[in-house]
């Protein structure tokens, strides 16, 4: 067992996202493509001597207490196990928040990673998953990461070949956008066919290592909500083309959008554009993450 534990919570964009239905019971069923990527929050789980979680984080409108994710995954091994020592959670948060690239879980997921090791409380990567769920549906593909098919609410996970080597410029602009309304705006049962995108062929796109097919066939269904309620969504999406993406769309529920690219230099100087411009409060530029199966 060890005294501290420090982490990477890598964040997620969505290659695909399709909305297939809303459930009786209010989830919504969906069909999408997860990638991690190489931007992360760092994290340091120590043991201490007084009693309890404490969260700490460089952001000072972040919850510390049972409303953070981090707290809740802590608390929800430290109760099964019933671990009496204090926790104490530092969280840097480089991940834009309310964005849509899923930092809240990919932090959550790094917890339960972080205290099955500190512990040596012999957790399997399913057995993570299988708890992760409980608390968000993003979490169990935080702890598999790399490229997935994701089904059901989220959870139902299939791994797939890792994504082209390509390079991904992130940029968040300056609002934020609840997950939440945007899926109770999205009224799913009457889309029509063709607003749905073509998971597969993403799916083939990745199988065939072709780059410019992945980007020209990504979709996201839940654009249809957020870039007319956030038109600088559209605007950033533009300049990304302009400036050589092979294609680029808004990443979950938005609002950040990310863009494709099959050079370094492209995607240097649609940095610099997307930052000449002042569409985005965050701009990133980095590269997929892929795990060895």
């Amino acid at each position: 067992m060890k005294d501290k534990i420090q982490l990477k919570a890598l964040a997620k964009i969505n290659l695909c996202l399709d909305v297939l239905r809303r459930r009786e019971d209010g989830y919504h069923e969906v069909r999408m493509i997860m990638q991690t990527i190489s931007l992360y929050d760092e994290l340091e789980l120590r043991k201490v001597k007084q009693p309890g979680i404490q969260v700490r984080t460089n952001l000072y409108y972040l919850p510390t207490n049972e409303n953070n994710l981090v707290y809740k995954a802590a608390d929800l091994l430290r109760e099964e196990f019933r671990i009496t020592d204090g926790i104490s959670i530092q969280l840097q948060k480089k991940i834009p928040v309310a964005a849509g690239m899923a930092g809240g879980s990919a932090d959550a997921a790094a917890v339960l990673w972080g205290m099955n090791q500190m512990y040596g409380l012999g957790l399997s990567r399913k057995d993570l998953m299988d708890r992760g769920v409980r608390l968000g549906a993003d979490i169990p593909y935080c702890i598999l990461r790399g490229t997935a098919l994701a089904e059901g609410i989220g959870e139902q996970l299939a791994p797939l070949p890792p994504m082209p080597k390509c390079y991904i410029l992130i940029a968040k602009p300056g609002i934020s956008v609840s997950t939440r309304a945007v899926y109770e705006n999205l009224h799913a049962n009457d889309l029509r066919p063709e607003q749905h995108p073509d998971v597969d062929a993403v799916i083939s796109d990745i199988r065939g290592r072709d780059l410019a097919g992945l980007s020209a066939h990504m979709g996201n269904v839940l654009e249809e909500v957020t870039v007319p309620a956030h038109p600088v969504i559209d605007r950033i999406k533009k300049c990304m083309m302009q400036e050589g993406a092979l294609g680029a769309m808004m990443s979950g529920s938005g609002p950040t959008v990310f863009g494709i690219f099959d050079t370094q230099g492209k995607a240097r100087k649609a940095y610099r554009a997307v930052r000449a411009a002042q569409l985005a409060r965050q701009v990133y530029l980095t590269v997929p993450y892929n795990v060895r199966r």
